[in-house]
């Protein structure tokens, strides 16, 4: 059975989706990420900053342990210390942003992750595949577990759920 959410937040009123497979479960058959959101959350993704005012969308254990800062983007809370990010002003400006989720790629996962199925789902996932060229210059540029070498490259790898600690 479908499961309804209603969201209602800083972004978002009264935006409804519906959970249609179990979560983490029935992924597109290309889309392999690495780490849940909660994983991500937990590391430090987004100078903290991210999902501050939209926790009552998902399980409260993604936030139990999560690096967030509700006043601002702080770089110290992302793993590797640095940021990675660009305003989400440039992301609208780019057209990267779909109206259902105004956040951005991170926001699409982690609905995704839950079960929500919508159709952004194929440009999102090409969107995350074409990310792996940033694994392919950290590879050929960086002794393994360097995590010195590249370290915004690193910190840009683990927003997109793809676990460059390995790397």
């Amino acid at each position: 059975m479908k499961q309804k959410i209603v969201v209602n937040d800083k972004m978002q009123k009264n935006y409804i989706y519906y959970l249609t497979e179990p979560t983490g479960e029935n992924f597109a058959q290309e889309f392999k990420p690495e780490l849940t959101p909660k994983q991500m959350l937990e590391l430090g993704v987004f100078g903290g900053k991210y999902m501050t005012d939209c926790q009552s969308e998902f399980p409260k254990d993604w936030f139990k342990n999560a690096k967030l800062d509700s006043e601002k983007h702080d770089p110290d809370k992302n793993f590797f210390g640095v940021n990675a990010s660009q305003p989400l002003s440039v992301w609208r400006k780019k057209g990267w942003i779909y109206h259902e989720d105004p956040r951005g790629w991170f926001q699409w996962y982690c609905r995704y992750y839950l079960g929500r199925r919508c159709p952004d789902d194929e440009r999102q996932i090409k969107r995350w595949k074409s990310f792996k060229r940033h694994i392919a210059q950290i590879k050929k540029n960086c002794a393994k577990k360097d995590w010195d070498c590249r370290k915004k490259q690193r910190q840009a790898v683990l927003h997109w759920a793809y676990d460059s600690r390995k790397l």
